[in-house]
């Protein structure tokens, strides 16, 4: 991968030697989705699949982008001193952001990410976490992986105008391998939990859906959550609707009085508190119960939040039909991307095969599959 990388770096830019290799993973829920941005708790985990970056200095203030993974549009660049959202520049507003937040000299930069573009697995929190990592090596700045997470989390507010919570970039940031974090996001207080899933895989789904998080209605949950805590307020003396517990919140849902509203808080509550019992199961090999509460949460992504669609809806329902699939839901923002499922080892390639067809009969097209390893956070590799 290395002399690939690169040899791409050397015929898009030149070579001169001051080139450095680096690598940031991308990220999975196993639950806690949709809490980040409510002060709830998440339990993500770092994938061993993620985005390179070569990177080299430059006197002057250019930057130069490439994607391997977008040939088509070539090298796109920009300046340090005239950084803003342009619509054309495509993915590299995600790194633009970055820099926008952190830096006063310019970069060439190729980019190659094995993660699957739009599938929810935080492809472009792993673009801004790299970048950030990268700066902060090459420019030896003052900042370290938390930082480095919540300038992803500011520069795709504030850049790119996604209200995304912390979570996608702290876990990416933050993984460590064999390990899933388990994050308070109103606090930033977190704790690593093993995993051990002995005689299981943990399967992606993919949709094969594409959808980008600034055209979906991911903003329009988030400022729904934001006025249901307005109204709780008006009785309530709370900060977010993670300092809720489910009895709280059936005693005063009243105060909402809008019914999608109450569906929206009480999804954030309920899922917010089923996090930190899943947690606890794991920690108790209670894998049933952990299971289970997989299942409701994916229940309520679909049928309180209403983030799935007939996509990632089929894909669950197929795969919780397959003897050895222990639980199943969507993962990510949701309107497409992927699901997560825990698959017993001896099921798992029939599980695929049949979850596969069923798709493919009922939406027109292939879904996608990937058994993945839990690894650490970012790092250079030259």
């Amino acid at each position: 991968m290395k002399s690939r990388l690169m040899a791409e770096f050397d015929k898009i830019f030149g070579r001169d030697g001051s080139e450095n290799i680096y690598f940031a993973p991308g990220r999975v829920n196993l639950i806690g989705e949709h809490t980040d941005y409510n002060g709830g708790h998440v339990f993500p985990c770092a994938l061993t699949i993620g985005t390179y970056a070569v990177a080299r200095k430059r006197s002057d203030d250019r930057l130069r982008f490439y994607s391997m993974n977008f040939e088509g549009l070539g090298v796109i660049e920009s300046s340090i001193k005239s950084l803003e959202y342009k619509k054309e520049d495509d993915w590299t507003n995600y790194p633009k952001g970055v820099i926008w937040a952190l830096m006063e000299k310019g970069l060439d930069i190729l980019y190659f990410g094995n993660i699957p573009n739009g599938s929810g697995l935080s492809s472009s929190a792993s673009i801004e976490v790299l970048t950030g990592f990268v700066c902060k090596d090459m420019f030896t700045l003052d900042i370290d992986n938390v930082n480095i997470a919540l300038t992803g989390q500011y520069s795709e507010n504030n850049f790119n105008g996604v209200n995304c919570g912390i979570m996608d970039q702290f876990a990416i940031a933050m993984g460590k391998e064999n390990r899933a974090i388990f994050l308070d996001t109103a606090t930033l207080e977190y704790t690593y939990a093993p995993i051990n899933l002995t005689g299981y895989k943990i399967v992606i789904l993919n949709t094969n859906k594409k959808r980008g998080l600034g055209d979906s209605k991911y903003n329009e949950r988030r400022s729904q959550c934001e006025e249901a805590l307005k109204r709780l307020k008006t009785k309530l003396n709370i900060n977010s609707l993670g300092e809720l517990t489910e009895e709280e919140f059936e005693e005063n849902r009243q105060l909402i009085g809008d019914e999608i509203l109450e569906k929206r808080a009480k999804h954030a509550v309920y899922e917010n508190r089923r996090t930190i019992s899943a947690v606890q199961a794991l920690k108790n090999n209670d894998i049933e119960t952990f299971a289970m509460l997989i299942n409701q949460s994916g229940d309520s992504l679909k049928n309180d939040y209403e983030v799935t669609g007939v996509e990632l809806d089929t894909l669950v329902e197929e795969a919780r039909k397959q003897t050895g699939v222990i639980c199943a839901r969507m993962t990510g923002a949701g309107f497409g991307g992927c699901a997560v499922s825990i698959v017993k080892n001896e099921a798992v390639d029939g599980a695929i095969e049949a979850i596969g067809k069923a798709y493919e009969e009922k939406i027109g097209y292939k879904a996608d599959f990937y058994v993945v390893e839990i690894g650490n956070g970012p790092e250079k590799l030259s």
